[in-house]
């Protein structure tokens, strides 16, 4: 499961942890929830049916299939697959009774999306896993923990029965060894406060808390000696004078142009410090938290299937990639 706090990136690096996962000829099914077509987007494909299709090879062979989860049709799938009442789900779904099912009981619609992972990781075909990984794009964190937390959620309103039984199975394997929450994250007070309280509940829920994914990580341009002059004020003029007219940026080669842009680069100086400072400081934030802490670089070029490359190879570079063979 990959979350974080809305504009950090959680379905790019959803779609890279897949790609990473797909390596050495393994296959992931990487799946999302929210209706979004994120993923289609992502990886420049039609808008995803709900269906499996194939999006990419993974590294040194492998594939990420890709599908984007349905409430209703999860729900016809669930009664066609245990009661063989696809025609009888086909009627309820025209009525609009699906679509007031799960408004009224919201949580309902929690254990059809979260069945369908769970249905993705026990499937076999000829006694073997069909998918070695599934990576679930999930809600945001400020969700997530009720998401997950399937049970609590249709106790109101299944305390036994089929809707019931789903719900124990979908929890027995979201709670077991199998299941990581990883959460996405910028070095931004926001997104690190919203990581940090994401955490907790999961814990506090009893769900498995896997690892931190910094994303878009930027690092520093100036040594911390050069940093700490910027604060104070105290980087050397003279030298930047010298430098601005040797480099011949500007138009008009008189001092006050000269000035002018050695003001700027000094403020621009002072603007980076003050952000490594406040990114240095969530980080240590973050490393509090007891997790792992992984890094995927800020990519100037923007996101298409190339960078998706780079951070699944940046991913594998730091453990989150395909388990050694038995």
């Amino acid at each position: 499961m990959v979350t974080g706090k809305g504009g950090t990136g959680k379905t790019t690096v959803a779609a890279a942890l897949a790609l990473a996962l797909a390596a050495e000829g393994r296959r992931t099914l990487l799946m999302e929830v929210e209706g979004r077509q994120g993923i289609s987007q992502l990886f420049d494909t039609p808008p995803l049916p709900y269906e499996e299709r194939r999006v990419a090879v993974g590294p040194e062979g492998g594939e990420v299939r890709a599908l984007a989860v349905d409430p209703e049709a999860a729900l016809l799938e669930y009664l066609e697959m245990f009661y063989n009442l696809r025609r009888a789900g086909s009627a309820l779904s025209r009525l609009g009774a699906i679509d007031f099912a799960t408004t009224i009981a919201p949580g309902v619609r929690d254990v059809l999306l979260t069945g369908k992972a769970i249905e993705s990781v026990k499937r076999t075909s000829a006694g073997r896993p069909v998918f070695d990984a599934v990576v679930m794009d999930a809600p945001p964190t400020g969700r997530i923990a009720r998401f997950l937390n399937v049970n609590s959620e249709v106790a109101g309103v299944a305390r036994m029965g089929p809707i019931h039984g789903q719900a124990n199975s979908v929890m027995a394997v979201i709670r077991s060894p199998r299941t990581a929450v990883h959460l996405v994250t910028l070095l931004e007070e926001m997104p690190v406060q919203e990581t940090l309280d994401g955490i907790e509940e999961l814990r506090a829920a009893g769900l498995p808390v896997g690892a931190v994914v910094v994303n878009a990580d930027r690092a520093p341009v100036l040594t911390p000696q050069q940093r700490a002059a910027a604060l104070a004020g105290t980087l050397d003029r003279t030298s930047l004078r010298r430098a601005v007219s040797a480099a011949d940026v500007v138009t008009a080669r008189n001092a006050a142009s000269v000035q002018a842009v050695v003001e700027a680069l000094l403020d621009e100086a002072r603007d980076h410090a003050e952000r490594v400072a406040v990114a240095e400081g969530e980080r240590d934030r973050l490393s509090g938290a007891g997790t792992p802490v992984l890094s995927l670089p800020h990519l100037s070029t923007g996101i298409d299937l190339g960078a998706l490359y780079e951070l699944a190879a940046a991913l594998r570079s730091q453990g989150l990639g395909p388990e050694p063979a038995p």
